[in-house]
């Protein structure tokens, strides 16, 4: 609702996300997130927003009150508390599943490894004068080749994948 508030006053006032973006000190993207209900902006500055559409901030959030007092403001605040907390939420499961890619990705690329060393390229003693196999071993063989110079790099950015989204205390 705040989203679609936010999205529909802006466009009323004849204002594009950049041009709100630089009256609150913000970069587009983040009135972007706004409008797509990816984030929610804080008390402070839902105030700046609803000064620049000229709104109050019980209209922004989808309220149709003509006088505000503390019982409003406490539920307004308590609102916002809670959007932010499923917002929170959402993001921290996002860490955790893209913490979990990156260390399967670095268990998968060491098991392949385990894997090619213990077989030791066996494609070099096939017989290439038969096309099947021929095909086979050139398949197994760029396979092998692309994953000992790719995989290292691999390597290296899901093993900083894991320490940028480790759980910080």
């Amino acid at each position: 609702m705040l989203n679609e508030n936010i999205k529909a006053l802006r466009k009323s006032k004849g204002l594009s996300q950049e041009e709100l973006a630089v009256k609150l000190n913000v970069v587009r993207q983040t009135v972007s997130k706004w409008e797509q209900g990816l984030s929610v902006p804080d008390s402070d500055m839902l105030i700046s927003i609803s000064e620049v559409l000229e709104t109050p901030v019980s209209v922004l959030i989808g309220e149709n009150v003509t006088e505000v007092n503390a019982d409003d403001l406490k539920v307004l605040s308590e609102k916002l508390e809670v959007i932010n907390l499923q917002l929170a939420r959402k993001k921290d499961m996002r860490r955790k599943v893209l913490h979990w890619t990156f260390i399967s990705l670095c268990a998968a690329i060491a098991v392949i490894f385990a894997v090619l060393a213990v077989i030791n390229s066996p494609y070099l003693s096939w017989d290439f004068s038969d096309p099947e196999t021929a095909v086979l071993g050139t398949a197994f063989h760029v396979f092998e080749w692309l994953f000992v110079r790719i995989a290292p790099i691999m390597l290296i950015g899901a093993i900083v994948g894991i320490v940028l989204t480790r759980k910080r205390v």
